[in-house]
């Protein structure tokens, strides 16, 4: 799973990045973005919406948005719903009730600085698995590509126009480098198939789905980070900072 991960460029920088337009409400930038807050997005315009709106002469326009991460249905009766759907399985977003909808219309990119995923380094005096936060990123220091889900959710009071807008990150199996730290990653879409993900009028589930495989080998790299990160409260830049943990002590720290 993507439990947590990084958002640390500026909206305007990051919009630029993924040739999109700024979004209009800004966040802070947070190194510990944790499920239930709100995240960057992006989302692409369709072109039949681009000719109902009269424009037919420029390609449709890429947008950066606000979303709650943690994708509520709109079938669901409670927003709180989506406390546990912050990741989509690559495997089932095509037949999963609370996800098939959005993957054939409603598709987005999350833009990260990286990750973190807690590897097993061992086990503690009680023989409980012992772990290591790690923080995952590109090796060359761009950001990172997300597939993502999004949806609208209204509620049983509330009009259209006060909609929630939530999304959901998709995971799939871990690569080799990502399975030594854990057996699941997020998917990372490279800049060839952004346009495809992104065009909501593009519905060809089987060829969408072939994008959902394991980052090349070579993308990434990682080190550990400090177990305060643990702690959704943490927020700062120091998170990311490389750690050097205590040596483990006495046979029950072996794995």
């Amino acid at each position: 799973m993507c439990g947590r991960f990084v958002s640390a460029s500026p909206p305007d920088e990051m919009a630029k990045y993924f040739g999109a337009s700024a979004p209009e409400a800004l966040l802070p930038e947070n190194y510990n973005v944790a499920p239930t807050t709100d995240i960057y997005a992006l989302v692409g315009a369709s072109t039949t919406d681009a000719a109902a709106a009269g424009d037919t002469t420029s390609e449709p326009e890429r947008r950066l948005e606000t979303f709650h991460w943690g994708l509520v249905p709109m079938w669901a009766k409670e927003q709180k719903v989506g406390n546990r759907m912050i990741n989509a399985r690559a495997e089932t977003v095509e037949s999963k009730n609370a996800y098939r909808a959005s993957f054939k219309r409603r598709r987005c990119i999350i833009p990260a600085t990286g990750f973190y995923e807690w590897k097993v380094v061992g086990k503690d005096d009680k023989g409980k698995p012992r772990k290591q936060p790690m923080f995952i990123h590109r090796g060359d220091g761009e950001p990172l590509a997300i597939a993502g889900l999004w949806e609208r959710w209204r509620g049983p009071d509330k009009d259209w126009d006060e909609a929630l807008h939530s999304a959901t990150i998709v995971t799939t199996s871990a690569n080799d480098f990502m399975s030594d730290i854990h057996d699941r990653m997020p998917v990372l879409l490279p800049p060839s198939a952004w346009d495809e993900w992104l065009d909501p009028d593009n519905d060809d589930v089987d060829a969408l789905k072939e994008l959902l495989i394991p980052a090349d080998e070579a993308l990434l790299t990682a080190h550990p980070v400090d177990p305060k990160v643990g702690n959704v409260r943490n927020r700062g830049e120091e998170l990311i900072e490389p750690y050097e943990p205590p040596a483990s002590t006495g046979s029950g720290d072996e794995a």
